[in-house]
């Protein structure tokens, strides 16, 4: 058993918070209709925890395609996720889902001056819509892809939600699943708390987390009115 403390809590938000992997991989799917070539296994094993428009740029548009034009298909994309997830609602399952330990996280958030941050590589509009279909309360900071100029595995996404929280990234503690974002966090210089919903152990611990679970279920978290205590099982 592991205890942590810290005075801000960071968390990305798909894979760690909560699970769209049906739908993103729908959205790919029908990405494909239109780009025949996309290699669609390949671009699953990489692409998860990176923004839209920087997988878009390396997998799907030549070098050279104008900025406006990535950031107009990855809305397009991203609006498809959303598609994908009500499709599956509709038809009894679930697009997208709380992952274990997240509702019971969210206790401890929703503690007076308790002070967290989503910092995710999604869209504002892809990461409202996801939070709004299992009725996740959006959080005052709240940091989307279109507030940082380098995404993940960059650390302004982090960085900035730090900022945004008034604590000092040393003083967080980063919550991830996918490499691309371990890296962000602990480049930002604070402590990462990995899960494995995602990604094989291996890559995880490549990236170098603090901590490795399984999910969040194994974390539990107080607020004392200054700061977190987290108990990690």
């Amino acid at each position: 058993m592991t205890t942590l403390t810290a005075k801000a809590l960071l968390f990305d938000m798909d894979g760690t918070l909560v699970d769209s992997t049906a739908a993103v991989e729908g959205a790919w799917a029908t990405y494909k209709e239109q780009y025949p070539h996309l290699d669609i296994p390949t671009i699953l094993k990489t692409a998860h925890g990176v923004r839209s428009i920087d997988n878009l740029r390396q997998y799907v548009f030549p070098a050279g395609t104008p900025e406006h034009i990535l950031q107009a298909e990855a809305d397009k994309f991203e609006v498809e996720i959303v598609n994908s997830a009500n499709r599956a609602k509709e038809q009894g399952t679930h697009g997208i889902i709380y992952l274990p330990g997240t509702k019971d996280m969210l206790n401890a958030l929703q503690s007076p001056g308790a002070k967290w941050a989503i910092c995710t590589s999604a869209t504002r509009t892809y990461a409202t819509a996801a939070l709004n279909t299992v009725e996740f309360p959006l959080p005052a900071v709240f940091v989307t892809a279109e507030d940082v100029s380098k995404g993940k595995p960059w650390p302004e996404p982090y960085l900035l939600g730090a900022a945004k929280c008034g604590v000092d990234p040393s003083e967080c503690i980063v919550f991830e699943d996918a490499p691309s974002g371990i890296r962000s966090g602990k480049a930002a210089g604070s402590k990462v708390i990995a899960f494995l919903t995602s990604h094989t152990r291996e890559a995880v611990e490549l990236a170098g987390p603090d901590v490795i679970v399984e999910n969040l279920s194994q974390v539990k978290a107080t607020w004392d009115g200054e700061k977190y205590t987290l108990v990690i099982a």
